[in-house]
């Protein structure tokens, strides 16, 4: 829970980055980032007492996400908070940096360049929670960067609480099988891109392009919201 995670053990009053989540599901963007920049003092934040977001009004989220943000400052005081939740981002990024100005944020937001790029057959899939699928920020980013695509949404939010809750113990066969309504869905509309829109999914994409393969690539946004912090990172020191 967000109120047990902020409360015990980091004496450290200012962290460089922290990474804002509905659970576990931006847990690989930290990974990345310490992964290229080892010397980072990162810390994670899951909202598990608010999960799941991706099934909340747009007000809900608003207010959840502005108590995070509160906590997270007068607790941390950090450089960067990377909102690692696309539902967080379509619904309060640009909240956030309205009440916290001293603060940078990077936001997550769904691969739909990269996968507009790549697609062959120019249909291209959007995984999702329903709050991010139903968001009109989508449509303007397709409508930016794959506008001759046509784009397959699907809000999944059993995949999600399966990843929440079963996949850290689940065996790979589970994780499989857990994939394959989505991916057979996309399948059938004709996809051959599918954009990981909530960061959830990240935690089985080995899992889920296994199932897409050979025909299905699976893209997602992990290399360039790290970048992006690293790149806001440099230029504050």
């Amino acid at each position: 829970m967000l109120k047990k995670l902020l409360q015990p053990c980091l004496e450290t009053k200012l962290v460089d980055f922290v990474f804002l989540d509905s659970g576990t599901g931006g847990i690989p963007y930290m990974l990345k980032l310490k992964e290229k920049y080892e010397g980072a003092s990162c810390v994670y934040v899951g909202d598990t007492a608010n999960f799941p977001y991706g099934e909340k009004s747009h007000e809900e989220i608003v207010k959840c996400v502005l108590e995070a943000g509160s906590k997270i400052q007068k607790k941390f005081n950090p450089k960067i908070i990377v909102i690692a939740c696309n539902t967080m981002n379509v619904n309060a990024l640009d909240i956030l940096r309205d009440a916290y100005a001293d603060i940078q944020f990077v936001g997550t937001v769904p691969a739909i360049k990269v996968a507009g790029d790549i697609s062959e057959k120019r249909c291209i899939g959007l995984l999702a929670t329903k709050s991010t699928c139903n968001h009109p920020y989508n449509q303007d980013l397709k409508n930016h960067f794959a506008a001759d695509c046509k784009m397959v949404l699907r809000g999944d939010p059993e995949l999600i609480s399966f990843i929440e809750h079963e996949s850290f113990t689940s065996t790979e066969e589970d994780r499989m099988k857990a994939c394959e309504p989505a991916v057979k869905y996309f399948r059938e509309n004709g996809c051959d891109t599918i954009i990981l829109g909530c960061t959830h999914f990240l935690n089985i994409k080995n899992e889920i392009q296994m199932v897409a393969a050979p025909d299905i690539k699976v893209v997602d946004s992990v290399d360039g919201v790290v970048n992006r912090a690293l790149s806001l990172y440099g230029a504050l020191r």
